[in-house]
């Protein structure tokens, strides 16, 4: 019985993850840990931690806290680090949160890795695409070699963590491997973020505000597909994988406005209903993923085409409205704009 140890469990993709090993590896055991912060839930698990179950473990704690990640890497055999602070706009507004967990956390887990590095199989890293900016070259798919620009708080404390395992690999050749995704979208994710709040907001009959003129693309890529490719990095072979970038996307960029479009069209709604902000400080104008690496690699390619995937999102968010509902006075951040303006974004 492999023992999976997943940090950040219970927030939006890691959960995710927790359901697909839990549902793809019958004979797997999961432990989680998470701190329950504003993103995480219980209920985001698949069993209730209050279940006996011999398949799943829940841990409440602070990846920050040493002796707690050692003991839980100890008894575990692969290590999938998801837990981080993810909101660029709150990350301006709270930007000490981001570097102390993202960076911080990370230290904690990759020395405790280093600790047990004679019986950890692999430790896969969950950095983020925002490492590296706008692109410097227009709006051309961006490979794993391009130059990291952080634009953000965010994505500053993710690079650093990003670069900090990287350097644990070269330096004591722990069996790491980073991953970068691009926007995940899918169920369980927290309304702070575009598409829930888009979905959400046509729910509840408010308008859709967009951020700017709603220029800014992004590469959207399912978080089912996100979770397959995590697992192909897991079976691979270390020498393979070992040391090595991978991103995760689609190879496919679709605007801000666009998106609020489509969840409108899909709910039947009238394109009135969506209104325009200030643009977000730390906004990336452009983002696509070059994925031609983990394609050959790995043979990975994602399965789930937008179109259905936004469906799919839009039917969990109206089937679980118990769940989301508690979030909806977290969908918005107070922030402070270039010019010194405070703003509710």
């Amino acid at each position: 019985m492999a023992t999976f140890l997943i940090t950040g469990g219970a927030g939006f993709i890691g959960s995710n993850f927790v359901h697909y090993i839990f549902n793809t590896y019958k004979d797997a055991k999961i432990i989680v840990l998470d701190l329950l912060t504003y993103a995480g839930s219980v209920d985001n698990f698949p069993v209730k931690p209050s279940q006996v179950n011999d398949r799943f473990e829940f841990w409440y704690g602070d990846v920050r806290n040493a002796p707690l990640v050692e003991n839980l890497v100890a008894r575990s055999d692969y290590v999938v680090h998801f837990a981080a602070e993810t909101h660029v706009t709150r990350s301006i507004f709270d930007n000490r949160a981001f570097f102390e967990t993202d960076v911080m956390g990370t230290q904690a887990v990759a020395n405790a890795v280093l600790e047990y590095k004679h019986k950890i199989k692999k430790f896969i890293h969950i950095s983020t695409s925002e490492v590296y900016g706008s692109d410097t070259n227009g709006c051309i798919p961006m490979s794993e070699t391009h130059p990291l620009n952080p634009a953000s708080p965010y994505a500053a404390a993710k690079a650093g963590a990003d670069r900090l395992v990287y350097s644990y690999v070269y330096t004591y050749d722990i069996p790491a491997v980073i991953v970068r995704p691009f926007n995940n979208y899918g169920p369980r994710q927290h309304l702070e973020k575009a598409i829930p709040r888009f979905i959400t907001s046509m729910v509840l009959g408010e308008q859709l505000t967009v951020h700017g003129e709603g220029e800014a693309s992004r590469d959207w890529i399912h978080v089912n597909d996100t979770c397959e490719a995590i697992d192909a990095i897991l079976n691979a072979p270390n020498e393979k994988v070992v040391g090595e970038v991978f991103n995760v996307g689609t190879g496919r960029t679709i605007s801000i406005k666009e998106i609020a479009q489509s969840v409108v069209s899909a709910m039947s709604g009238n394109e009135s209903i969506i209104g325009y902000s200030e643009d977000r400080p730390g906004q990336v104008d452009c983002h696509i993923a070059d994925i031609s690496k983990i394609e050959r690699v790995l043979g990975w390619k994602p399965k789930i085409f937008f179109e259905e995937g936004l469906l799919k999102t839009i039917q969990w968010y109206g089937e679980n409205r118990n769940l989301w509902e508690k979030q909806i006075w977290m969908r918005q951040v107070p922030i402070t704009l270039k010019d010194g303006t405070k703003v509710i974004h």
